[in-house]
């Protein structure tokens, strides 16, 4: 790598542009992509919650339906951000070569690259709304607090919108991302409180847990929607916001010396 891969993001206002073209080619397709992104989570919160919730009278001092809820907003979210990160992001990268058309104009890569962490999260926060909607719909929470979990669907879809275009820039072929969600989602969804409370794995593994920006966004949704200020609250969001970061920095220069081969 040179000196070049490693310089600072040089950001600008262009990567609107870029944002609201990835948009409008979304809403051309937006009925299905909802239904698709909504359908997993609402599986999990309605099958698990009234069926582990029938058997599990409460859990974390709280109704197991609700738990589950907080849960399973941030687990939507954050499978939305990835896979839009990476699959569509792959496939404007590297098979419609669309990436390549864009800069032929005056938009440098730093730009494309916010512009796909973005639009990803912007549709992550959709995901998480529309989860958060159900939950309200369902009477599991009906505190104002509760609106907070919106900027936080937000956030979570940055930090694993950088994450997943970490593994894109890395991807030789589409086959690649099944390795980053059989070993990466998948453990975050079942270690980091979304079924069950991180204190019921053995020390080991709690460690682990506290290390997954997963767990410090389902420790921010859980009181939230229990009407409380989550404790640690400053701690979480910053771990959040370095992963994010850190995500954005890495597949930056991992694109950088990608694309100038």
């Amino acid at each position: 790598m040179s000196a070049h891969h490693f310089s600072p993001p040089r950001l600008s206002l262009r990567f609107f542009p870029i944002w609201r073209r990835h948009m409008l080619v979304w809403r051309k397709v937006a009925a299905t992509s909802i239904i698709g992104h909504i359908a997993d989570p609402m599986i999990y919160l309605l099958g698990l919650g009234y069926g582990l919730g029938s058997l599990l009278p409460e859990m974390g001092g709280t109704s197991y339906m609700v738990f589950l809820a907080a849960g399973t907003i941030c687990y939507s979210t954050m499978n939305s951000a990835s896979f839009e990160a990476l699959y569509s992001g792959f496939a404007r990268m590297h098979e419609q070569r669309t990436w390549e058309a864009i800069m032929n104009t005056p938009v440098t890569l730093d730009d494309i690259v916010l512009a796909e962490i973005l639009w990803a999260a912007s549709k992550s926060l959709m995901s998480g709304v529309a989860v958060l909607i159900v939950a309200v719909l369902l009477g599991l929470t009906h505190s104002a607090l509760s609106l907070w979990l919106i900027p936080l669907a937000l956030l979570v879809g940055l930090c694993f919108a950088a994450l997943g275009l970490v593994m894109t820039a890395l991807a030789p072929s589409y086959d690649f991302f099944m390795y980053y969600f059989t070993l990466v989602v998948t453990p975050m969804m079942l270690l980091c409180g979304v079924f069950f409370p991180v204190a019921q794995l053995p020390p080991f593994w709690q460690a682990a847990a506290q290390a997954l920006p997963l767990t410090h966004a389902v420790d921010i949704a859980r009181p939230l929607m229990s009407g409380a200020v989550p404790p640690g609250l400053w701690l979480h969001i910053a771990v959040l916001l370095a992963y994010a970061l850190t995500g954005f920095y890495v597949s930056l220069v991992l694109f950088r010396r990608r694309l100038s081969k």
